[in-house]
């Protein structure tokens, strides 16, 4: 007997959506304002999902007046995720901050130190000319082995190119980007502390089973109310 359920748009479906909410905004409620004392909560948002349904938790539980939102974008970030977060806060009537990271990451030399290691495997990239991402090969992956990870660099016409990742530079470009999320997690403090809030975190409840998140980074919130 096939015990598998269909693979269909309906297994995102949720049951007993407002009773789900209550119970997350209640427990927001509980645990900023009565557990750590704090008056409202800071979302850090993107215009993804997950900062999306926590800023409308949030609001939901505190009322718009006591949230804040902070659009964090740095010189590698998509320009349609402000102008989504910006649509998001005006939706819900939350007061929206943006703060440009990029001088701090710079100071960091989080873009040099990325691309030091993306060139030991392309000598040819220069960051000007050329996008980079890293993926997995799929081969391995249904046989327990372990993942092998690629790098793509994209030229400005088009052009790609590919190559295994050497475990070294992986390393490296993960570190280096990783100065993003936690930068970003010291400015949600900062503003959170000037106003006697609370940190919101936003990783979802995968995230956290997987711990799929960066510590001290995404990972460093004082609620996190879809993590569960």
């Amino acid at each position: 007997m096939n015990h598998h359920k269909p693979f269909t748009k309906n297994i995102i479906l949720l049951e007993n959506v407002e009773e789900v909410v209550e119970k997350i905004i209640t427990k927001l409620r509980d645990d900023v304002f009565q557990k750590i004392r704090r008056h409202g909560g800071v979302v850090g948002i993107s215009g993804g999902i997950d900062s999306s349904v926590c800023l409308a938790l949030t609001a939901k539980a505190f009322g718009p007046e006591k949230v804040l939102g902070i659009m964090m974008p740095e010189k590698d970030s998509n320009p349609d995720s402000e102008i989504l977060a910006k649509e998001l806060a005006d939706k819900f009537g939350v007061r929206a901050l943006k703060e440009n990271i990029t001088p701090v990451l710079s100071g960091f030399a989080c873009y040099g130190r990325r691309d030091e290691a993306v060139k030991r495997v392309f000598p040819e990239y220069d960051p000007s000319e050329y996008k980079m991402k890293i993926g997995v090969r799929d081969t391995g992956l249904f046989n327990n082995l372990p993942p092998v990870f690629h790098l793509t660099i994209i030229k400005n016409n088009g052009e790609q190119k590919d190559k295994i990742l050497p475990v070294n530079e992986y390393l490296q470009i993960v570190a280096a980007s990783n100065f993003k999320q936690r930068t970003r997690m010291s400015m949600l403090y900062y503003h959170a502390e000037a106003l006697h809030y609370a940190v919101i975190g936003t990783p979802n409840k995968h995230e956290q089973e997987q711990g799929f998140f960066v510590k001290y980074g995404d990972g460093g919130a004082d609620v996190m109310p879809i993590g569960n």
